[in-house]
């Protein structure tokens, strides 16, 4: 069950830490590696709303007039927070509410619409295909509805030479293994083995990947 997030509406606190101190993305990142939960009254919740503002305006220009290939990569580097390959091939829109817990490797494609919720961290291997509004989620709210607002952070990782088709849903906590396909429209809840065809609702292995002929 991925999480909502904040709506950008949301009262955020003052993100500050009990000595005055300043939170900011890099603290969350750092919190959500932990695997620490973020409850609703927690200082990282005034960064993420912060957070959520910038990533709101930087993709705004960038899903909106024109841009060169050159000129998405400069704004893509500009909402993860860190350089962008220059071998990134990536359609707008593209939809994020943190962007700084982003990390993309060489000969990545992602096409039109996909959404990518980072806070608990998305790691892209080298040579990954990502389809058409692909959501990529790594956040869970708590279950019982007296802390339902407690967010619960897990990271996905996606291998080498991974195809993940247009409309899937990656769930909070999974690994995709090298050279891995995920059928379009599949909600892929748990792991997938290295080398797996996985579909469906829950996905499930359907096969292994064709090896290459002749």
């Amino acid at each position: 069950m991925a999480s909502a997030a904040q709506p950008p509406d949301a009262a955020p606190s003052s993100g500050m830490q009990p000595g005055g101190a300043v939170l900011g993305p890099q603290d969350l990142v750092a919190h959500t590696a932990a695997g620490l939960p973020i409850t609703s009254d927690s200082p990282l919740e005034g960064v993420a709303g912060r957070t959520m503002q910038e990533a709101l305006r930087v993709t705004a220009e960038l899903n909106g007039p024109y841009h060169s290939p050159t000129e998405v990569q400069e704004l893509f580097a500009h909402l993860t927070g860190t350089p962008v390959n220059r071998t990134l091939g990536l359609v707008p829109p593209f939809h994020t509410d943190f962007g700084r817990n982003i990390r993309i490797g060489r000969n990545v494609f992602i096409n039109a619409g996909c959404c990518f919720q980072d806070q608990g961290g998305i790691t892209v291997g080298d040579r990954v295909l990502i389809g058409h509004r692909v959501v990529l989620a790594t956040l869970n709210h708590a279950e019982p509805v007296a802390e339902r607002g407690t967010l619960l952070p897990a990271p996905i990782s996606i291998g080498d030479d991974v195809w993940i088709g247009a409309g899937a849903v990656v769930c909070p906590g999974v690994s995709i293994g090298a050279g891995a396909i995920v059928a379009a429209g599949a909600v892929v809840t748990r792991d997938v083995p290295t080398g797996a065809v996985v579909g469906g609702v829950p996905a499930r292995v359907l096969r292994e990947v064709k090896m290459a002929q002749g």
